[in-house]
């Protein structure tokens, strides 16, 4: 690491020298409220200067200033005070209450500033400590349940987990509707805030409405998260924070199966079976799986264990540590913050190795500033597959896991699926990637009104992957079982790089002594390359050597080259009245190179109002019942640009069986983009109510409503044969999405050692399809055999469909008379929906004297999900209820029997045609078959009440660290998802969160994921 960071080390001293201090002392003191109670979050600086500091949870606070400086002091709700350093060292007092005070700032937008009361759309900000507070290093994970409106699902639960991001639910049919990341005022990526360090991010504004990400164009269609990272500190000695943890993390729980009957078949127990169709369980010693090398075989207790297959899982471990220095004056500072994360996940040998690197630098020279950062991230991955977890199902419950990890395929305990262990060890990838991010800002003040702000940024990403199967021969296939692999090895690279720059010029005129104007006028350009280049083959000539000339056969080979351009013209307009009312208007116009050269312009408007009714009529405040009362609204159009670079491009692909000897072939490609295709459009309406109530704003109510009206949506249809193509892509299809937020803010208990705060967050949205096109009602997203997700006119989106059983007008199953068998649909039917009703989150936080005690919840409902894994273990004789009332064929519940003609049915209650059968093979044929083939069996209520973080810290008193040499230290525990509750009828299949990928398709758990885990841990956390 010395070697690798010398360099940055090395220029961060240099300019460190470089900087002219001043003759600076530190000043320090107690900021407290009205009442004489600690006020923290008191902002500090230096006036004229970019020198700043806030005050602690003690109202605490120490800055460096010269003699002659004027210290301002803000905080929302309060006077500012201006106080010039004298020969004292200490300025403490208290803050006066005022109508007038100034307002919290909040960046927006391009990174503009703006204060609450300007804010016509509804925005969230979490602060560090938020955060931080349970060492997730997965700042995206991080969020999750503290801001309303914003789903966040972690669709891969491996050691690099994937999340996706949705706020205010979903607009676009098969485009993207995940929210824009914004990272220091610059289009970045969820990849790449992922990788970020949690510890060097400074603050994070969530903005929910396109009213107030409209500036951003079709990229901001579907909300904005704004990332600002950590600048350096203003002392004249260079600041150095350290944060350390470990946590542990291990298996939440696994699928509940039947513990009565264990392995075999048709009654029978046989040791090499998959199945849980074996005799009921005696508890004596019986033979498991094949034989060993040595001929013997495990034995073990012919008994069930429901949790068996968790023994193939270990405790894994994540260390996370990280340096920051950092040092400053009056004009500049810098900071260098190395992080690293190495994690071992919870299967032997899946390994993440992860750092960054960030630089940040910023210098006032005379008018102009100067600044900018550079982040450097690589990580290594090593994985196996995750469908081991799938061939682990397949396991009876009287197995003992853990004595099978050295017995290979051939002395597995199934002849039928491979060993879990042999497939960790057997399939392997492994990944290298770096990201270099380097962002610069310049700032040219003209004038007192006008200045010129220039934002570019160079973002590159490196991937190489590797990925091998060893070669398994089964010579023996006992029972007709084999568990024969191929060997396979490939290899992949890819690069992208993005180039993004913003100049604009901003107006900050007061027109009058009652009226102001800010205003922006600027344009956007980026540039977007791609490449990738991948090689795979199988069967391996000579085993364990892993190079592409050493497959049999002519290697599979593909590469792609792909490069799309964006130029925009933008510009917004800010009114203000007498501090209490505000209009805002904005436009940008977005030229793409992905669509044809007559329909690739796009103008998106947006205008906003916001109206301050206590500044309007202070009088409100009177009483000491109301301190704050905001409504505001916005109305915007946005769009989503769907299409990707040359899709509406003819493309040739290589011909199916070519090449063929020394003959190649190509074909044009059978979908086909629509020529005449434009960006999907969205219509957004807004409103929005803030409230504030008692002293010290104890009580706060913020409302939202909106609607968006998406039209143009971007959907493939089939075409006629005669047109050569199998489908095109149009726009046609239509939604509305519809919904409200509430959150409530409360501090119930504040005294001068205690303080309770307490926030509820509700949010609800739905999306309803208008339209699909003039020729269909329905498009699927996913579709399988027995299951899909699909978008349906007049339906909720995204909607889970499949098989059904029929049911009479009353509800009641059909059973067909002569075989028993419920009576299944011939077409899909309505299952449920993938969408949640509502969602309600908890965040709580408890300090007292330094201990600060938090937690994060949240509950969502109303909502449906596929569970593949119950439908994997339903045919194998593992389900729970397969071994219900004994085996035997059983009245079908809530059934009913047609005693009467199809064309004329009479539906008469079934009480005595048993479904089932009357023989061991009857029920276990009526399990494998029959009840598999209806989806509707393994769709199952998706409501989740989830713990996501608890924390517990104690930072030390400045009195106890001042014979140290410490400036700060904190110390913690924590747990993240401790507790998760679901339904009765999701027996632990799966997490209702994780699907089958990130994108619209929703509502699929696939068996090829790990069930999820939970994590418990400590911090460190000094400064000096």
């Amino acid at each position: 690491m010395k070697t690798k960071f010398s360099g940055i080390l090395t220029l961060f001293l240099a300019f460190v020298v470089q900087l002219t201090f001043a003759q600076e002392k530190t000043i320090s003191g107690t900021i407290s409220d009205e009442n004489g109670l600690p006020l923290p979050g008191v902002n500090i600086i230096v006036k004229g200067t970019t020198t700043g500091t806030q005050s602690d949870f003690d109202g605490n606070y120490s800055i460096n200033a010269s003699s002659g400086d004027v210290l301002s002091y803000s905080f929302i709700g309060y006077t500012t005070k201006e106080m010039t350093v004298g020969s004292a060292n200490n300025i403490s007092f208290a803050m006066e209450v005022d109508s007038e005070a100034l307002e919290e700032v909040i960046i927006t937008a391009l990174g503009v500033e703006r204060t609450a009361g300007e804010l016509t759309a509804a925005t969230k900000v979490v602060d560090a400590e938020e955060l931080t507070q349970a060492a997730n290093p997965n700042a995206v994970q991080s969020l999750t349940g503290k801001v309303s409106g914003l789903k966040i699902n972690t669709t891969n639960n491996g050691v690099d987990q994937t999340t996706r991001i949705v706020l205010r639910g979903n607009r676009s049919l098969t485009g993207n509707n995940q929210a824009l990341i914004v990272i220091d005022g610059v289009i970045s990526s969820a990849n790449t805030l992922a990788n970020l360090a949690p510890e060097i991010i400074a603050s994070t504004n969530v903005i929910k409405g396109a009213g107030g990400s409209a500036l951003y164009g079709s990229q901001g269609s579907n909300g904005v998260i704004i990332v600002t990272t950590k600048s350096g500190s203003s002392s004249e000695k260079i600041e150095v924070s350290v944060n350390s943890s470990i946590s542990f993390e291990d298996v939440a729980f696994v699928p509940e199966r039947q513990t009565k009957y264990g392995q075999g078949w048709n009654g029978v127990h046989t040791s090499y079976e998959n199945g849980g169709w074996g005799p009921e369980f005696d508890g004596t010693m019986q033979p498991v799986g094949l034989p060993q090398a040595d001929g013997s075989y495990i034995m073990a207790p012919y008994s069930g264990d429901s949790d068996n297959i968790k023994e193939f899982f270990k405790t894994g471990t994540i260390l996370q540590n990280g340096v920051t220095l950092s040092a400053g004056d009056k004009t500049g500072n810098v900071l260098l913050s190395v992080n690293n994360q190495q994690t071992e996940f919870v299967v032997e040998g899946d390994e993440l190795n992860r750092t960054t690197v960030l630089f940040k630098g910023n210098k006032q020279l005379g008018k102009w500033n100067v600044g900018g950062n550079v982040t450097y991230n690589t990580s290594s991955v090593k994985t196996t597959t995750p469908n081991l977890f799938t061939e682990l199902l397949q396991t009876a419950s009287n197995v003992p896991v853990e004595l099978f990890e050295n017995s290979g395929n051939e002395g597995h305990w199934t002849s039928y699926y491979r060993n879990p262990y042999w497939m960790r060890d057997n399939i392997r990838n492994s990944s290298n990637t770096t990201r270099m991010n380097g962002v610069a800002n310049i700032k040219y003040d003209v004038n007192d009104n006008i200045n010129v702000v220039m934002n570019s940024s160079v973002r590159n990403f490196k991937s190489y992957t590797r990925n091998y199967t060893n070669e398994y021969i089964d010579t023996i296939g006992i029972g007709g079982g084999d568990h024969s692999t191929v060997s396979q090895f490939g290899q992949s690279n890819s690069e992208e790089t993005n180039i993004y720059n913003d100049i604009f010029v901003n107006f900050d005129y007061m027109l009058t002594d009652d009226i102001s104007l800010t205003a922006l006028v600027g344009n956007n350009i980026q540039d977007n390359m791609f490449s990738a280049t991948q090689v795979n083959g199988s069967n391996l000539t000579i085993p364990g050597y892993y190079n592409i000339d050493n497959i049999t056969g002519r290697p599979n080979t593909f590469n792609t080259i792909q490069r799309d351009r964006r130029f925009s013209l933008l510009g917004s307009l800010d009114l203000g009245y007498k501090d209490f009312l505000y209009l805002s208007v904005t436009g940008r116009n977005d030229w793409t190179s992905r669509l044809a050269d007559d329909r690739n312009s796009f103008f998106y408007p947006s205008v906003g109002l916001s109206f301050v009714a206590t500044n309007a009529f202070p009088g409100l405040k009177k009483g000491g019942i109301l301190n704050y009362a905001k409504i505001s609204g916005n109305w915007a159009k946005v769009g989503n640009d769907r299409v990707g670079p040359y899709q509406i491009n003819s493309t040739l692909n290589q011909a199916t069986g070519y090449p063929f000897g020394g003959l190649n072939s190509f074909v044009l490609d059978q979908t086909i983009a629509d020529p005449l295709l434009v960006n999907e459009f969205i219509e957004s309406y807004e409103l929005n109510l803030n409230l504030a109530f008692f002293k010290g704003d104890r009580v706060r109510l913020d409302f939202s409503i909106y609607e968006t009206k998406n039209t143009d949506l971007v959907t493939g249809i089939t075409t006629s044969a005669a047109s050569g193509l199998a489908n095109t892509t149009v726009n046609v299809a239509a939604s509305t999405t519809k919904g409200f937020e509430i959150d409530l803010g409360l501090t119930p208990i504040r005294t001068k050692d205690f303080r309770w705060d307490l926030d509820v967050n509700f949010a609800t949205d739905e999306t309803v399809i208008d339209k699909i096109s003039d020729n269909s009602d329905e498009v699927a997203l996913a579709a399988f055999a027995d299951i899909g997700i699909f978008a349906t006119a007049g339906e909720e989106f995204p909607l889970i469909k499949g098989t059904a059983y029929q049911r009479d007008p009353q509800g009641r199953v059909l059973i067909d008379p002569s075989t028993g068998n419920p009576l299944k649909t011939g077409s899909f039917q309505v299952l449920g929906k993938s969408n949640p009703d509502y969602v309600v989150g908890l965040n709580t936080a408890v300090n007292y004297k330094g201990i600060r005690l938090a937690a994060v919840m949240d509950y969502r409902t109303g909502h449906q999900f596929w569970a593949g894994t119950k439908d994997w273990l339903s045919w194998s004789g593992h389900l729970v209820e397969s071994a219900d009332g004994g085996r035997r064929g059983f009245i079908f519940p809530n059934s009913a029997i047609n005693t009467g003609t199809a064309a004329n049915p009479v539906y008469e209650a079934n009480t005595n045609v048993i479904t089932g059968g009357t023989t061991y093979a009857n029920y276990l044929d009526y399990f494998s078959n029959e009840y598999r083939s209806v989806s509707e069996n393994f769709v199952l209520d998706a409501t989740a009440f989830k713990v996501r973080e608890l924390s517990l810290s104690y930072a030390f008193s400045k009195e106890m660290l001042k014979n140290v040499g410490l400036s700060s230290l904190r110390l913690g525990v924590n747990a993240r998802n401790p507790f998760t509750v679901l339904p009765a009828e999701n027996r632990g299949y799966a997490d209702p969160e994780i699907g089958r990928s990130s994108g619209n398709d929703q509502g699929l758990s696939v068996t090829g994921q790990y069930p999820i885990t939970r994590t418990y841990g400590m911090t460190l956390n000094l400064t000096f």
